[in-house]
């Protein structure tokens, strides 16, 4: 850790401090305030005196609880966002104990608007304080290079040129790229450190030995400089650390979506799926009756077939946007005709870059209603009845044709080891406007990083993305 660091690590101590008794303190006179009057206990009779002692003598128990979430490692690397958060659940469980001790002491004091408010203030301050100190940190390392981590980076592919970018860029994360090197030689990262000074190595190069990488860690480890692996052949990000027969040995997890995972996913899809199957019920009446009034000749509902999970076939539901003749399915007396019509439209029509899939801007087959109803996907409601049915998830990748999946090239069967999605990450990242690589690579960050609580912002920014007026679409 560097000197600066161990300084505001310090002065973060009685900073805190200050700010819990501020926040007791704050919280006194309040109490006292005539607009307030309602909500406090009369038989608060504790002079200021006596509860200035007894916020000192607490004080104490807060810094204990912060300390535990770890919040004294002053690293300028750190996120704010989690700091509140860590702030937050700190003060609450010095809260708890607090409430626990009073209840079992009474002879300290009584006042439910006093602990609240307190608990509120102390949060509010320590975070505020903490911002301030932050920023007078941030602002020694831009301007005055103090507390500035100086980073050898060992590896040249493409992910370590991105890395070596960022830090560049971003000066404020706290870090200086020294230099870039495609050996692990370590006499001549003994050099680039008599020059210009290592504090951290990132290795980046998975065609180390394992002789290479031992020198190198024994050497980080002699001359206390941090050593880091960026596992550049991997793209998963979730591991366990186990032992083997007395051996550490690293697990690499393909999704959270196993055991319990896989349970709780299709439970939120069952109540979420319900409750909006009964939302849009009267908007999918409207929408069947227009398509009938329009078309009568084919189904409102049209069975789309598409590649599942582990490869399976089953029918998408979405209503029929396109002119029953031109309907590209075995029902259709008119499907070779609809089949060659298709071809000629993909060839001189098709806005989607990768080659794997396609999409027709200004199709033709569309109906006056279809051209509507795909322009702000209504289309796709009745695969509410999919997610109810279970053989779609409401978020998750795609389902695509077999002709579509038999272009896929290997690893991109990737997306088929999960039960596809109404909605998933491409969807709210540019819908059918993406490339295929680039909608593969946010599939496989959702597969790898899936959790309720991200099926609810994905199923939330949905609902906005369907406003945005798609490229190729009009």
């Amino acid at each position: 850790m560097k000197r600066s660091e161990i300084f505001f690590s310090a002065i973060q101590v009685p900073v805190d401090f200050l700010m819990i008794v501020l926040a007791a303190s704050s919280a006194y006179f309040l109490r006292g305030l005539p607009m307030f009057q309602g909500y406090v206990s009369r038989v608060f009779n504790i002079s200021f005196q006596d509860y200035i002692v007894f916020s000192l003598q607490v004080a104490p128990l807060f810094l204990i609880t912060i300390a535990f979430e770890g919040l004294y490692t002053m690293r300028t690397t750190r996120s704010f966002s989690k700091e509140v958060y860590g702030v937050m659940r700190a003060v609450t469980l010095g809260l708890v104990i607090l409430i626990v001790a009073v209840f079992l002491n009474r002879e300290w004091f009584s006042s439910r608007f006093v602990i609240v408010v307190g608990w509120a203030l102390a949060v509010l301050y320590i975070v505020v304080a903490r911002f301030l100190v932050q920023r007078i940190q941030k602002w020694f390392l831009v301007r005055k290079d103090v507390g500035i981590h100086r980073v050898l980076l060992i590896g040249t592919n493409q992910k370590m040129y991105v890395l070596r970018k960022l830090l560049t860029r971003n000066k404020h994360m706290g870090y200086r790229v020294v230099d870039m090197i495609d050996t692990a030689s370590v006499s001549y990262i003994k050099d680039i450190r008599e020059r210009k000074g290592i504090d951290e190595i990132i290795v980046g190069d998975p065609t180390l030995t394992d002789d290479e990488q031992e020198k190198l860690f024994d050497y980080c480890q002699i001359n206390n400089i941090t050593y880091k692996y960026f596992p550049t052949t991997l793209q998963t990000q979730a591991y366990s650390m186990k032992i083997f027969n007395g051996e550490p040995i690293i697990e690499f997890q393909h999704t959270p979506l196993d055991g319990w995972g896989r349970v709780i996913k299709r439970t939120y899809d069952i109540v979420a799926g319900f409750f909006l199957t009964v939302l849009f019920g009267p908007i999918m009446l409207i929408v069947a009756l227009l398509i009938k009034l329009e078309d009568s000749d084919g189904p409102i509902i049209y069975k789309n077939e598409r590649i599942g999970e582990n490869g399976q076939k089953f029918f998408v539901y979405k209503f029929r946007y396109m002119q029953w003749k031109y309907c590209v399915t075995k029902e259709n007396p008119y499907m070779k005709e609809a089949i060659e019509f298709e071809k000629q439209l993909i060839a001189e029509r098709n806005v989607r870059k990768g080659g794997i899939l396609y999409k027709i801007k200004d199709d033709p087959r569309k109906m006056k209603v279809g051209a509507w109803i795909e322009r702000f996907s209504l289309d796709e409601l009745p695969q509410f009845f999919n997610v109810l049915q279970g053989t779609m998830s409401l978020v998750g990748p795609r389902p695509h044709q077999e002709r579509e999946v038999d272009r896929y090239s290997e690893y991109h069967r990737r997306l088929l080891t999960m039960r596809p999605g109404v909605t998933g990450m491409a969807q709210v990242s540019g819908r059918s406007d993406l490339a295929f690589e680039d909608e593969y690579l946010l599939d496989v960050f959702y597969i790898e990083n899936w959790s309720v609580w991200l099926d609810i912002i994905i199923c939330f920014k949905t609902a906005r993305a369907l406003l945005r007026r798609r490229k190729n679409v009009k």
